[in-house]
């Protein structure tokens, strides 16, 4: 199966710790741009989109940390409705969901206004995070042919 984890019993550890890694490096990656974006002089679409962006790409990542057996497209649909979801929540107005909205943690996590591009912003996202997770999956793996020459080159010892 494309985009399934490997049989080995201690590969979904391995592969939620560096999922969680990677998820960790997002989030700060996200809150730097929230924090010393404007005052470094990057225009709003850059600061709102990535933003966004990041979002999602940790969505997607903590989702393959929680199920680290599904392959990168399970977890991408996962991602995809999260986000839509939390998109179309803030059309919803209830005093407690929008006082949280108002704090920095509801602000980051749920965001404040809805808009169509929040959700273009998430599915690159995503697609961002398939392409991080595939590129450390493949650093990961040892390749059969690395393999078979180590294995060679251990026996000619």
């Amino acid at each position: 199966m494309h985009g399934a984890q490997p049989d080995n019993p201690t590969a979904p550890l391995r592969t939620s710790l560096v999922r969680a890694g990677l998820a960790l490096v997002v989030i700060a990656c996200g809150l730097s741009l929230r924090w010393y974006g404007f005052p470094l002089g990057l225009p709003a679409f850059v600061v709102k989109y990535g933003g966004s962006l990041l979002w999602a790409t940790m969505v997607f990542l903590l989702v393959g940390v929680l199920l680290p057996k599904l392959s990168r497209m399970q977890l991408a649909a996962i991602a995809v409705l999260i986000a839509v979801v939390v998109e179309f929540s803030r059309l919803v107005h209830v005093p407690w969901l929008d006082a949280f909205r108002l704090t920095t943690s509801g602000a980051l996590l749920l965001g404040r206004i809805f808009s169509l591009w929040n959700l273009v912003a998430d599915l690159i996202g995503i697609v961002v995070g398939i392409w991080l997770d595939s590129r450390v999956a493949r650093n990961r793996i040892p390749q059969p042919n690395t393999l078979n020459s180590q294995q060679a080159a251990s026996t000619r010892e």
